[in-house]
């Protein structure tokens, strides 16, 4: 629900503007205090605000600058009874929404929210798509140089070229999500939405409205008209993650909506058209659900046009110092650290962990041990000993084997740079993205290391 914040000194506007807009199924917060409500901004997720230039503490124009200072892509709409020119050029270039005169009525000012509203939501849209097709997703992304890693890639490249279905399986964190993005954004389709839906996590009671949408009054609670998330997707991709927890019943409307290429919204009675590529995921098995009347055979047959198994960590502890190294790079940018990496001996705890959370509890481990360690310089066992458990830890962790500490990280930082320069081919602006570090790095540890490429 978007959630409006309004300023005005006028009491009777503010409680007249308050009604109107709650009428309207919106979350409204209102405030004759200009400074009370912009402290607003940092507890609640606020959606517009709506404030009057002409107040006695802070006037409408320093009410704009501090929520565009904040975030930039909140709409704000300025409401006075004297807009000169200036002021409205000042309000426009400073990147106001919209200006409304008083004294105004209801509709109009209903009117100029929702196209507010609707104009952020493209921003918003727009903003992300950008942060997304400038690489966030591509293959670079899928960290690691095992045999096992470089199949998957090189399956999602062929994948990405066809509409096919595709059933993404494996464990959990064992990154689906990421191959099922690394196909979208790589695909023709990159250009349209790409929904993700946790079908676990949906209330089985509301899996057909969720999926598929609904009319207004069509169950009890149904307020107003809903789309549905395979409408969003429409001319995209929508992964449906844990697709083996959806009920028979929206098994079967799945299934008739991948068939008939159409959706029809609960109490509708037409159909709508869709074009959608399906990806779905399930770290169970379907095969032994389908024996237990569990999972529909013939929509397991429809999700799975090509199979994409991905590898538990345990079976590719050879990628580990890569992941290491990316989620070090990703959260020193995050947190403003500097850590160079993880000492040798904690490297070797990493690898003799079997990882029953794989790459997620990797991210989420290396991101604690960041938080907890002391100088921002290097990860050393200890830290890493409050989060990593396994048979003859502690007596691994009690061993002195960090003796010559510069050769054992050369050592690992030599085959590291190896890897990595392999991995992508001796491109070194690649290899840089990849590790995160500047070209001239790379040239320097070329030379320092003397590594030659194979002919």
């Amino acid at each position: 629900m978007n959630k409006i914040l309004l300023i005005d000194n006028d009491e009777g506007l503010l409680r007249l503007m308050k009604a109107v807009l709650q009428d309207e199924g919106y979350a409204v917060l209102a405030f004759n205090n200009p400074v009370e409500g912009l402290s607003k901004l940092n507890e609640e997720n606020i959606s517009l605000v709506i404030t009057d230039i002409k107040m006695p503490e802070m006037d409408g124009i320093e009410v704009l600058e501090k929520v565009k200072s904040f975030n930039s892509t909140i709409p704000v709409i300025l409401i006075t009874a004297h807009a000169t020119i200036d002021i409205s050029i000042q309000a426009l270039r400073m990147g106001a929404e919209d200006i409304i005169l008083k004294p105004f009525e209801s509709p109009e000012l209903v009117l100029r929210v929702k196209n507010a509203l609707k104009n952020s939501m493209i921003l918003k849209e727009n903003i992300k798509l950008k942060e997304e097709l400038s690489g966030r997703f591509n293959f670079n992304n899928i960290i690691g140089t095992s045999k096992k890693i470089m199949d998957v890639i090189e399956k999602v490249k062929r994948v990405a070229l066809t509409d096919i279905p595709v059933l993404i399986t494996g464990e959990s964190g064992t990154g689906k999500e990421l191959i099922a993005k690394a196909i979208h954004y790589n695909s023709s389709r990159k250009g349209k939405p790409f929904i993700a839906v946790n079908c676990g996590a949906i209330p089985q009671n509301l899996i057909e409205s969720e999926l598929f949408g609904h009319r207004k009054g069509a169950f009890t609670g149904a307020l107003e008209d809903k789309k549905g998330l395979f409408f969003e997707a429409d001319g995209g991709t929508i992964f449906l993650d844990e697709v083996g927890n959806l009920n028979l019943e929206s098994q079967k409307q799945l299934l008739r909506v991948l068939q008939e290429k159409e959706i029809r919204r609960l109490g509708d009675t037409k159909n709508i058209k869709i074009d959608v590529r399906v990806i779905s995921a399930t770290n169970i098995n379907l095969k032994e659900g389908i024996k237990d009347g569990k999972f529909r055979e013939d929509l397991y047959y429809r999700l799975n046009g090509i199979t994409i198994n991905m590898p538990p960590l345990r079976e590719r502890k050879e990628d580990i110092p890569f992941l290491v190294s990316h989620f070090i790079n990703n959260y020193n940018k995050l947190y403003g650290k500097s850590f160079a990496g993880v000492s040798p001996s904690a490297m070797a705890v990493l690898q003799n962990y079997d990882w029953p959370g794989n790459v997620r509890e990797l991210k989420n481990i290396i991101e604690a041990s960041l938080a907890l360690s002391q100088d921002d310089k290097i990860i050393d066992k200890e830290i890493l000993g409050q989060f990593v458990e396994f048979e003859g830890q502690a007596d691994f962790l009690d061993t002195k084997d960090d003796g010559d500490y510069a050769r054992s990280l050369q050592s690992f930082e030599k085959e590291y740079f190896l890897n990595l320069l392999k991995k992508t081919n001796w491109d070194i602006e690649k290899a840089g993205e990849v590790a995160g570090i500047n070209v001239a790095t790379i040239y320097r540890k070329i030379k320092k290391y003397r590594l030659k490429r194979d002919l």
